[in-house]
């Protein structure tokens, strides 16, 4: 298994997730239902790259994100926020296009599709 390509090496490393974060984030800045939970909305740099840390981290990339944050605690990282049906619902709409947009394989897809579903439903904290 040691030997099995990871997700973030199939898709072509840091650049793929780059985009990707882009893309979401290109979306966010026109979502008032987003862009009200983070604290600088003028300013979605930190955001933009943490995220785009995290996802590469997460799928096989450096570990940046960890030599950075430490353990990403997304839960409590995110419980300040109340992301209920309706944001996580927005977030995750959002996150889906911008994997439109880049096209990657099926199987490929398929994982990070299901990834973000189990992300986006693990940070919702009001119903």
């Amino acid at each position: 298994m040691a030997n099995e390509p990871t997700v973030y090496d199939a898709v072509g490393g840091m650049a793929f997730f780059e985009a990707l974060v882009n893309g979401f984030y290109e979306r966010v800045v026109a979502d008032p239902v987003l862009l009200r939970l983070y604290p600088e909305p003028g300013d979605l740099t930190a955001a933009r790259r943490h995220l785009t840390l995290f996802l590469a981290q997460y799928w096989g990339g450096p570990t940046t994100y960890n030599d950075e944050r430490g353990h990403p605690r997304l839960r409590m990282r995110h419980a300040p926020f109340a992301i209920g049906p309706m944001e996580r619902d927005h977030w995750l709409s959002h996150m889906r296009e911008a994997l439109d947009d880049l096209g990657p394989e099926p199987p490929i897809r398929q994982a990070l599709d299901d990834y973000l579903e189990s992300a986006a439903e693990s940070m919702r904290n009001t119903f």
